[in-house]
């Protein structure tokens, strides 16, 4: 069996704390993209959690790649955490995907749940119902809350042809446990960082992410994204503890362990 095209990237990229450890002192904002562009092939594009994506910004962030970035581009907030959006707010989310989509860099959507979401027939028929929205694109879905964790959740999704997000984060009561669990033909792997003094109580959210994963525990992860790419056609592994670069340094590291 064939192993699964490996994109490799970061949650984000326009971080002004990652210069001098990723983008050249002195570097404009508005030149991180192409830097970054230079030195990843995938990106999970996380400003669409705040606010809807427009056409136009969609086709920008192609064109500016060069069609060198496969791209994971996640739900607003709308749909995962207020939960208060539609189908009129799925259609214009969808049609700002179409740049993507037609250019053949849109590697999937991820709808990123919050830890208060729990499971229960309510909350798969809501899943159930953003997957009908957002059937034109390949969804993965990320839920937070440990209760989640069943063949149930794995058989339904795959009913779906949903995508299941594996995450590393720290072990700490209620998190989800270390998993390697393939849902449809997309792998996605999230590494949020193990900082367990930090997780629940900061002074600023970004401190939650501030890790950086020692060699050894990326190499302990080698296995077990082994067998996800030869359970899907595209496996796709983002590094989100971004504090002060960190997310850059790990996914570099990463991409060489398993290239060996």
């Amino acid at each position: 069996m064939s192993q699964a095209a490996l994109h490799i990237g970061t949650s984000g990229f326009s971080y002004q704390d990652w210069v001098g450890h990723f983008y050249p002192k002195g570097t404009k904002k508005t030149d991180f993209f192409t830097h970054y562009c230079n030195s990843f092939d995938a990106l999970e594009v996380n400003y669409t959690y705040y606010r809807l994506p427009t056409r136009r910004t969609m086709a920008s962030l192609v064109d500016r790649s060069e069609g060198k970035v496969t791209f994971a581009v996640k739900l607003t907030g709308l749909f995962t955490h207020e939960r208060t959006g539609g189908p009129a707010e799925a259609r214009e989310f969808v049609e700002a995907m179409k740049p993507m989509g037609e250019r053949g860099v849109l590697g999937c959507l991820l709808a990123q749940f919050p830890y208060s979401f729990k499971p229960g027939q309510e909350a798969y028929d809501y899943i159930r119902k953003v997957a009908d929205w957002f059937k034109s694109y390949p969804l993965v879905v990320e839920v937070r809350n440990r209760r989640w964790v069943s063949q149930r959740l794995f058989e339904f999704l795959k009913e779906l042809g949903v995508g299941f997000c594996c995450v590393d984060e720290p072990n700490l009561p209620g998190l989800l446990p270390e998993l390697k669990v393939v849902t449809s033909p997309i792998g996605y792997v999230r590494f949020h960082g193990r900082n367990r003094a930090k997780w629940w109580t900061h002074d600023r959210p970004e401190e939650r992410y501030d890790y950086l994963y020692a060699s050894e525990e990326l190499a302990a992860w080698v296995p077990g994204l082994n067998r996800m790419r030869e359970a899907s056609d595209q496996l796709f592994v983002f590094f989100n503890n971004h504090f002060e670069g960190k997310a850059v340094a790990n996914a570099l590291h990463m991409r060489e362990l398993l290239s060996g």
